[in-house]
């Protein structure tokens, strides 16, 4: 049999494996292990075992109806990687209501938009960050319907408080099923602002069943670090559970700790980021309790040289929000495993690479992505007109992305047809950066590019055109990079900031960002570099 028909084979059989149950149901079934611990937040000492796992999301389910919280309501949540996370996201699943995760270094502007696109019927919010949330979000939402999670506040109520009244009888409501909206998942596009991608209850069951599916050996102790407003501790916490497994959930991602903490906690898998291959080899890293780990970006010497450090196996993938898992490489691949490719079509998904007339693509050639299948995401939340820009009659989603696919439907990812930059693992949406500088008074307009970095994979650079009465001395960098912090969440903030006369103009008069940038061998030439305390570079 050909690696193609492996492939085939495979995915067959994991399709017609994938359990037929909930995510309530799931949490209910796992009752029966008792004592041993589902989830270990190792940094704040908090656990939970399956025994009450199923009783706490009860508690929370019931306490949130109690409110008056109906299947499709959307509810907001603000919060670090603490124990509350998890367990309201599956009490939520089991009621019906819609997670809006809101991330924790929003300013009050981006909670605002979150807060008003979603019509939030209720958040539960950490203290540390509910000034900025209440400021963000008062002309949305009264200060009532905030529950303040592990804190007290003159005008909002203690989620501790609502959950005393609360009974563990079971909170599964009747009519909640695989098609029911479990997340509203705001995701930066190309065209400004985050869409909220909405994400079904079985969107989550399918992406955790093809990532577990993907595993050699059926790991016990997941390791997840990264916060729970992004998508990937969501089907990490489910995977764990499908597994009968113990959820290690760190406070964040930390490139010194990282590692440390894989060997302190025993390990046996999770999502390596390639920024953590960079850091020194220790005596020891032969003996981390690593079986596998999934990749994202990585080029086949890297995951040689993992292989080689760590005796773990590394695979490959390609997914996005709407999507989920979209392509991987299986470990029997293993002859191909270090050609730097994504793998082939993933479970439950059909993959396609077009042209620009919509045309499929010989083998070699390059293409966009689409992709479709089972529980993809229903479209864009209050967004019609993109949804059906992305995703056309036949169910095929436009990823935006641009593919290389060879003669056996293997696929490399060739870069970016979406304006975006990808710094440490997060998406900037690089509209987005630009019209938050163009409301400072001082600027015509302006234009954000990705530099290349070799600690975060990429940088923002904003190209500023002042108005004509205004000069860099009257608008310095300083300046703008605090408009830009006020405004911005810390990781969209600019690094690099450069002055242009004027910009290059395509025929339709957007500003022509490859003309912007060709020939310029090194783009923090003589920029300024807001690490280096305002330094102009080198030109």
């Amino acid at each position: 049999m050909n690696l193609p028909e492996q492939f085939v084979e495979e995915n067959a059989k994991i399709e017609a494996s994938m359990p037929d149950i909930g995510i309530g149901a799931l949490i209910d079934q796992t009752q029966h292990l008792g004592d041993t611990i589902a989830i270990d937040v190792f940094e704040t000492g908090e656990k939970i075992s399956y025994g009450k796992l199923a009783d706490e999301t009860n508690r929370i389910g019931n306490a949130l109806l109690s409110m008056g919280i109906k299947v499709g309501d959307r509810i907001g949540l603000m919060m670090p990687n603490r124990l509350t996370y998890p367990l309201v996201w599956l009490a939520m699943m089991k009621i019906g209501a819609v997670h809006v995760p809101i991330n924790t270094r929003y300013t009050a502007d981006e909670v605002s938009y979150v807060a008003g696109d979603a019509g939030l019927s209720l958040a539960i919010v950490d203290p540390d960050c509910l000034s900025v949330f209440l400021d963000g979000a008062r002309d949305h939402m009264p200060k009532d319907r905030v529950l303040v999670a592990g804190g007290e506040h003159a005008d909002c109520a203690s989620l501790d408080a609502v959950l005393k009244t609360a009974g563990t009888q079971t909170c599964n409501v009747v009519g909640v099923g695989p098609d029911t909206l479990a997340n509203i998942q705001y995701t930066s596009g190309t065209t400004g602002f985050p869409k909220g991608c909405m994400l079904t209850q079985d969107y989550w069951m399918v992406l955790a069943h093809a990532a577990r599916s993907w595993d050699a050996e059926e790991p016990k102790r997941l390791f997840s670090a990264q916060p729970y407003f992004y998508m990937d501790p969501q089907w990490i916490t489910l995977k764990a559970l499908m597994n009968r497994g113990c959820l290690i959930l760190a406070p964040g991602l930390s490139s010194s700790r990282y590692i440390g903490w894989l060997k302190a906690h025993r390990a046996e898998w999770c999502m390596f980021p390639l920024l953590m291959t960079r850091q020194p080899e220790q005596p020891d890293d032969r003996t981390i309790g690593l079986k596998q780990v999934a990749t994202f970006g990585w080029s086949g010497e890297t995951a040689r040289a993992f292989e080689a450090r760590f005796g773990a196996i590394a695979r490959e993938a390609f997914g996005m929000t709407e999507i989920g898992l979209g392509t991987y490489v299986p470990v029997f691949a293993k002859a191909r495993a270090y050609e730097g490719s994504v793998g082939r079509a993933g479970p439950f998904r059909d993959v396609s690479v077009r042209d620009d007339d919509g045309a499929p693509v010989r083998p070699d050639q390059t293409g966009e992505l689409w992709v479709r299948g089972r529980s993809i995401f229903k479209g864009y939340w209050n967004r019609p007109e993109a949804t059906r820009e992305a995703i056309n009659a036949d169910g095929w989603f436009r990823t935006g992305d641009l593919f290389r696919i060879d003669a056996d439907g293997f696929l490399w990812l060739v870069g970016r047809k979406k304006d975006m930059i990808r710094r440490s693992s997060e998406n900037i949406a690089a509209r987005e950066v630009e019209a938050v500088l163009c409301t400072l008074r001082e600027v015509e307009d302006a234009a954000c590019v990705a530099v290349p970095d070799d600690l975060r994979g990429e940088e923002v650079k904003a190209y500023i055109q002042l108005k004509p009465e205004h000069t860099p001395a009257t608008c310095p960098p300083d300046r703008i990079i605090r408009h830009c912090e006020t405004h911005l969440a810390a990781f969209k903030v600019p690094r690099f900031v450069a002055f242009v006369e004027e910009f290059p103009r395509t025929a339709s008069n957007k500003i022509a960002k490859a003309q912007l940038v060709e020939d310029c061998e090194d783009l923090r030439a003589g920029a300024y570099d807001r690490q280096a305390a305002g330094a102009l570079l080198p030109g």
